[in-house]
This record gives C-alpha cells, sequence and structure tokens, in this order.
C-alpha cells in the first residue's frame, strides 16, 4: 500500500516561505510524475506543479518565478519552496503521485498541509 505523508506547511507572512515536503513509502511501478496541487476554500483542486523522473517541471503560471519543485535523488520524495508568498496561496497543499508513461493505472494522494499566507 502506497503512502504519501506530507510536511512543511504553517502559517507565514505574505512575502515570506515556506517549504513543503512529501514522502512516499510502499511499492510503486514505472516511472512516476510526482507534483503538488492545492485546493483553497470554494475552489477547485489546482494543479501547482510536477515533476518527472527524468527532473523535467511543469508550474502553473501564478507560481512561476516563486515556487521551484525538486526531488531527492533516487527516492520517491518531492518537495516544494515556496518563495515570495502571497495571501493568494492560501489553502491546503497536497501531494501526488501519477504514472509518468501509459499502461500504469495509479493515482496517490497525501492527506493534505495547510498552508496560510497572512497579509
Amino acid at each position: 500500500q502506497v503512502q504519501l505523508v506530507e510536511s512543511g506547511g504553517g502559517l507565514v507572512q505574505a512575502g515570506g516561505s515556506l517549504r513543503l515536503s512529501c514522502a512516499a513509502s510502499g511499492i510503486i511501478f514505472g516511472p512516476i510524475i510526482m507534483g503538488w496541487y492545492r485546493q483553497a476554500p470554494g475552489k477547485q483542486r489546482e494543479l501547482v506543479a510536477g515533476i518527472s523522473d527524468g527532473g523535467r517541471t511543469n508550474y502553473a503560471d501564478s507560481v512561476k518565478g516563486r515556487f521551484t519543485i525538486s526531488r531527492a535523488y533516487g527516492k520517491p520524495t518531492v518537495y516544494l519552496q515556496m518563495n515570495s508568498l502571497r495571501p493568494e496561496d492560501t489553502a491546503v497543499y497536497y501531494c501526488n503521485v501519477k504514472p509518468g508513461r501509459v499502461g500504469y493505472d495509479y493515482d496517490y494522494w497525501g492527506q493534505g498541509t495547510q498552508v496560510t499566507v497572512s497579509s
């Protein structure tokens, strides 16, 4: 059974920084894409950033230049460094693991970690 354990959320003032971590345990088959999503109250869950096994990254336009996603070498662990935080970044942030190649079918989620940015 695969579990994703997140940490690093909290309360920070606007302009501050936080670093989220997510470690996956269990057996995951095939190449993977690890990502961070977020959901603010009353809004749909949205992709924040993703990273493949090969290190290719993608970001939501709203976080480009402020957030950086990275992976621990050889481990299913992903980080999200969040700088220049804004009140609109306030949300529950979820870690996610998806297959990086066609032929696999899974979609793992963490329990979520709250990020609150005060103005």
